[in-house]
């Protein structure tokens, strides 16, 4: 069912919120059951966290977002949605809410991702092409980047079946506007998506969390050509991280576009020369029902608060454990004497004030 509007707004305004990541988000659902009390809660705890000023994001901007996105024929969808894609809501830190242009019943299909170099080799984009093409004869959706080069080549090949791009920016943003006749197109024929805000341009530090949204809709991802530094590579290592298959095409030794994926093969990932045999991977995997992911419930009874006394004295010995070295928060738990919930609470406070980063593997540090 859609959501109503008001939980619509609630869920923006809460993400949109300064030093509130989704991780963030979902403790602050656990904690206070909806987005509406979380809102509320917000400036008292980013003040006990150090912070001067805290306000929530504006509600008029929220609106004018979700006004903005219908104007161009786009819809939100919250992870509680029926369109979320279901494997992308099994992850850890999965957007609460998605910008959708196109087709969202797309979204639902069992997913491939394909990525690689932006300055790719003529028979790397025509690889691309290929393959796309022939996965989804076979019934998968392509997901990838827009970039230009393998991400564009992958697209143009699934056009046809299906294929969904994940922006660094709004999804009214053409990045790179060489792809501007493709945008149209996904935007007719599949689908685009982003996390970010209506009109955000895309900068270098958006591309990492896109990348893990990629990976994060498929089953697995393909790396037709990456360097050793190519973004491509962080995509496939969240891929990893997420418990997803990694398939990597050989390259010639001597072609620094071929390096990344080499590097891939020599670490254990699938070797690919063509659609059967990613197919050859996935079958058992598909032949089995999808898993539906443990519902989102954060309308039952909020977290029981910890008492002032153990939340005062958490605040001193915490910020005392903690450095600008991560440490994992099991282990803050294991080294003080307070219970899981002070802790977390203390550390929720430090983070909108934005005096605490969380980092893979639910560390965390002092900025």
């Amino acid at each position: 069912m859609t959501p109503p509007k008001t939980e619509t707004l609630d869920w923006l305004r809460l993400i949109r919120s300064e030093n509130v990541g989704p991780i963030t988000f979902y403790k602050l659902m656990e904690r206070f059951g909806t987005a509406r009390a979380a809102l509320d809660a917000l400036p008292d705890m980013a003040k006990r966290g150090g912070a001067k000023a805290f306000k929530a994001h504006p509600k008029a901007e929220v609106e004018r977002e979700i006004e903005g996105l219908e104007k161009i024929g786009g819809k939100i969808v919250l992870r509680t949605d029926s369109d979320f894609p279901p494997l992308l809501s099994q992850v850890e830190d999965a957007p609460p809410v998605l910008s959708v242009l196109g087709h969202s019943h797309l979204l639902k299909k069992r997913t491939i991702a394909i990525v690689g170099a932006r300055n790719a080799s003529l028979n790397g984009k025509n690889f691309a092409r290929k393959i796309a093409a022939d996965l989804g004869a076979a019934g998968l959706l392509i997901a990838s980047g827009m970039a230009r080069g393998l991400d564009a080549a992958a697209h143009q090949g699934a056009m046809a079946s299906g294929t969904v791009a994940v922006l660094g920016g709004g999804v009214n943003v053409i990045y790179p506007r060489e792809n501007e006749a493709l945008y149209a197109e996904l935007k007719e024929r599949g689908a685009i998506i982003s996390e970010v805000p209506l009109g955000t341009k895309p900068q270098a530090r958006h591309f990492p969390r896109r990348n893990r949204i990629i990976s994060g809709l498929a089953r697995g991802t393909v790396v037709v050509e990456a360097s050793l530094k190519s973004g491509s590579l962080i995509t496939a290592r969240m891929a990893l991280e997420q418990g997803r298959e990694v398939f990597a095409v050989p390259g010639a030794p001597s072609d620094p576009r071929a390096s990344g994926c080499n590097k891939l093969l020599k670490d254990g990932a699938n070797l690919t020369q063509n659609a059967e045999d990613v197919l050859d991977v996935l079958r058992p995997i598909l032949s089995s029902p999808l898993s539906e992911p443990k519902p989102l419930n954060f309308h039952q009874k909020a977290s029981a608060m910890p008492d002032d006394g153990e939340i005062q004295k958490a605040r001193a010995e915490v910020q005392e454990m903690l450095s600008p070295a991560p440490v994992t928060v099991d282990e803050l738990v294991r080294n003080c004497q307070f219970s899981p919930a002070a802790v977390s609470l203390v550390l929720l406070e430090l983070e909108l004030a934005g005096r605490l980063e969380r980092h893979p593997g639910n560390r965390v540090s002092l900025i």
